[in-house]
């Protein structure tokens, strides 16, 4: 399984977007890989306009969604400890994902570099699509 991220996402449903993270997102898709949680639910549909609202509400209700217990906002906290302990610093919601994602043993697709730094300190599996943005399973 592989928690994506909303850049991920909002770059995909962009009309000029990314033709990479396009085909990426897809093969995640159809190989039902892809799931999602609490803040990129917030972070995507949270933005959005009246009218776009329906449309991603039907899409994200066929992707897996990955729940966040109240025991991993400790994990997320030591998580932010040990960052700024390493001298990184990370916004609260890469964070909150990085905990869901290791909770899960997951990797996390995203385009932020956010999450490489968090990756270097905590060993968060980080998902790389394969040649022409095909599903790696590795």
């Amino acid at each position: 399984m592989v928690l994506v991220d909303s850049c991920v996402w909002i770059e995909a449903a962009k009309l000029k977007g990314d033709l990479l993270v396009k085909v990426a997102l897809r093969s995640l898709l159809d190989e039902n890989q892809a799931a999602f949680c609490g803040p990129v639910k917030l972070e995507i549909l949270g933005a959005l306009r009246p009218e776009s609202r329906p449309k991603w509400l039907k899409s994200l209700s066929t992707v897996p969604y990955l729940p966040m217990k109240d025991q991993q906002w400790d994990q997320a906290v030591r998580l932010s400890w040990s960052l700024r302990s390493k001298g990184v610093t990370a916004p609260w919601n890469d964070v909150l994902i990085s905990s869901i994602a290791l909770k899960q043993e997951c990797r996390v697709y995203s385009i932020d570099s956010a999450f490489q730094s968090i990756s270097r300190v905590s060993g968060l599996p980080l998902y790389q699509p394969g040649n022409s943005g095909t599903y790696n399973p590795a």
